[in-house]
């Protein structure tokens, strides 16, 4: 690979500082991942977002749907927005990819139903837990239905699908009324193992990086801003939303006085794509649409000032919580960005240098850096 060089003396100090906070990025990514929140079970990291912003001295709130919201002013709170404020949004999302129980099979096998948009053979062999409406969990795998391969030959050809694939519990259930014993029944969520770890030389591995890596990039901004490290140049919001995956996201409880949004979510690595997961992408369009031209174009230009590795790229299959924003009816620029993420909707891989350059272009927003 190329070795990428920062010719400015100024911008090195820079990027090196950035380092620094994409190794607590990334360790907060770790502590994240672990935390199940499948859309529209995202309460236990809902809170653990809450508690952190209240600990840091912050005054955050939740929408009525749970949504997280900060101002990053310790004397800002939802009732000071105001129309007039001008204010910048960076919104990354918590919610992610699941599975929900959908038939308890006469044999004590579980059919399924996914949340989110992937293909069913992503989740093949995984482990998961079960959470019922009490609150127990239990442990169990998701196969084909019938995945010997000394007992079939269809193995390679059969089509991954939700008649094809099962839950096998990690319990002694022969039957329907075994696992209603249990307290499982349908509706209840499933959630995939993360696998959340470090690897090789600056790599980070985990389900569920789609957004969780942005979510734990902003956790540490609101700290240096906390600590007062970073001073936000003018009112600067963060958000967590929690049904991004399923399309709704951004699409309301939004204070007034926002001008300009930026959703902070992973950048496609593909085949005919820029990205990689040493970079920075900057997203002029998805499927949704293009992003504001001009707001696009100060992500870029500061991105150079920084000399950030950083690259352009059109997302065919993507929409993001500026996507539902705008077309929930909300008046303002939008952009997207983040860092590239590999194998998206899988087991997804970042690396520290694409966490570095993107946190370097969030710390330059939040401080008001002129392009």
């Amino acid at each position: 690979m190329k070795e990428f060089k920062v010719e400015q003396a100024e911008n090195r100090e820079y990027i090196e500082s950035m380092g620094e906070l994409a190794e607590q990025a990334i360790d907060k990514m770790q502590e994240i991942c672990e935390i199940g929140s499948p859309s529209g079970f995202t309460h236990e990291l809902e809170n653990k977002v809450m508690a952190e912003l209240k600990e840091l001295g912050f005054k955050p709130w939740q929408s009525v749907k749970r949504g997280v919201w900060c101002c990053l002013d310790k004397n800002c709170s939802q009732a000071d927005a105001k129309p007039e404020d001008d204010a910048l949004l960076l919104a990354a999302h918590i919610d992610t990819l699941g599975l929900m129980v959908r038939y308890i099979k006469p044999n004590g096998k579980i059919r399924l139903t996914i949340i989110g948009g992937y293909p069913y053979n992503y989740v093949e062999q995984e482990n998961v837990t079960v959470v019922t409406r009490s609150g127990k969990r239990y442990e169990g795998s998701v196969h084909l239905t019938n995945p010997a391969v000394h007992a079939t030959r269809e193995a390679n050809s059969k089509l991954r699908n939700d008649e094809t694939m099962e839950l096998i519990l990690d319990e002694q259930v022969e039957s329907a009324e075994d696992v209603r014993a249990l307290g499982i029944e349908i509706g209840d969520y499933v959630i995939l193992e993360s696998r959340a770890r470090r690897s090789g030389d600056g790599f980070f591995k985990s389900r569920h990086l789609d957004d969780k890596a942005s979510a734990a990039m902003l956790l540490v901004l609101a700290r240096e801003v906390a600590e007062g490290r970073l001073n936000p140049a003018k009112k600067v919001y963060i958000y967590f939303s929690n049904y991004e995956e399923v399309g709704n996201g951004a699409a309301a409880g939004h204070p007034v006085g926002i001008r300009d949004m930026i959703a902070v979510d992973m950048g496609v690595v593909g085949d005919d794509l820029e990205t990689n997961e040493y970079k920075l992408s900057i997203c002029p369009k998805d499927s949704s649409g293009p992003y504001d031209y001009f707001l696009t174009d100060e992500l870029i230009k500061l991105a150079e000032k920084r000399e950030l590795e950083y690259c352009l790229d059109i997302y065919p299959f993507y929409v993001s919580d500026a996507s539902c924003a705008r077309e929930a009816g909300y008046d303002y620029r939008f952009a997207l960005c983040g860092t590239g993420v590999a194998r998206s909707h899988g087991y997804e891989r970042i690396h520290k240098r694409g966490v570095q350059a993107t946190i370097g272009l969030l710390h330059a927003l939040i401080a008001g850096e002129e392009a």
